[in-house]
């Protein structure tokens, strides 16, 4: 939880992926269903960088099925009101990687949250009170959050945390803005998520640019306040300045301050605008 691992891009994603968890004990215990968040934020990616890029799920489902051929593996997102999950899951190519998946024997699908069925929740947090979430949420084996580093006018940055509110099935998200800090950290404390991996090889300043930065790295961990701190910091910012990473370090969800494990911050650090 309190390592990360910092990893230049030098050749292949699945290599750079693969070094990444080497770093940090690989993987872990591993359960089926595995659920894989991509940040699929819109059906118009006006930087090119803005959405996961769908090879390094490709990568990562890869390096799963090395370890378990038999594991099921479910790419989720929801609706949201710049993209219907369906209609992004097809234009940016994880429909297609599934196809391949199911074509070559592997349990490989995506699920449109949205359309899944609630189970209710019993929870109190700092926005929720035993919220309906999607079941196939509820029921992961084993969580992991992949995300790309940007700026954000709601919520500063957007990483392994934020990436967490595409879960939420509700068309109309910006219903749960004005307290957007609450609601991630709420999401957080209920997914904790197993693995988070930053795709940082382009920052994008805005949630969908226009401005991008590179960086050539990922950012690969266990704690995904231990990943977006170390990601604030290579954006050049400080993680007291986000509250939703202060506010979920208080839930034993990784540390603010954690052993960066492979290249400095230094070597990767590009300072990104803040978000007005």
């Amino acid at each position: 939880m309190n390592s990360v691992a910092l990893v230049k891009c030098k050749s292949s994603v699945g290599k750079a992926l693969q070094e990444g968890l080497e770093h940090i004990g690989g993987f872990g215990v591993l359960d089926s269903p595995v659920l894989i968040k991509p940040n699929i934020c819109t059906i118009s990616d006006d930087t090119g960088y803005s959405v996961t890029q769908v090879e390094v799920v490709k990568a990562l489902v890869e390096l799963l099925l090395q370890t378990d051929e038999d594991l099921s593996i479910k790419i989720v997102e929801s609706d949201s009101q710049s993209k219907f999950a369906e209609e992004a899951f097809e234009k940016f190519g994880y429909k297609r990687l599934c196809d391949d998946m199911k074509d070559s024997g592997f349990d490989v699908r995506t699920v449109d949250l949205s359309k899944d069925p609630l189970m209710e929740l019993q929870f109190v947090g700092d926005y929720f009170e035993n919220p309906e979430l999607p079941e196939t949420v509820l029921n992961a084996g084993y969580f992991i959050s992949v995300a790309v580093p940007k700026t954000h006018y709601l919520s500063f940055i957007t990483g392994a945390l934020k990436n967490l509110f595409g879960i939420l099935p509700r068309k109309d998200q910006a219903y749960y803005h004005s307290k957007i800090d609450e609601v991630i950290v709420d999401l957080a404390r209920i997914i904790r998520p197993n693995l988070c991996i930053i795709d940082a090889r382009i920052g994008v300043e805005g949630w969908n640019g226009p401005k991008t930065r590179r960086l050539d790295a990922y950012i690969v961990g266990h704690g995904a306040v231990s990943v977006d701190a170390t990601m604030a910091r290579i954006m050049g910012f400080e993680p007291e300045q986000i509250r939703h990473i202060m506010d979920s370090h208080d839930y034993d969800l990784g540390t603010i301050d954690p052993t960066v494990l492979g290249e400095s911050i230094e070597s990767i650090a590009v300072n990104f605008k803040p978000p007005r």
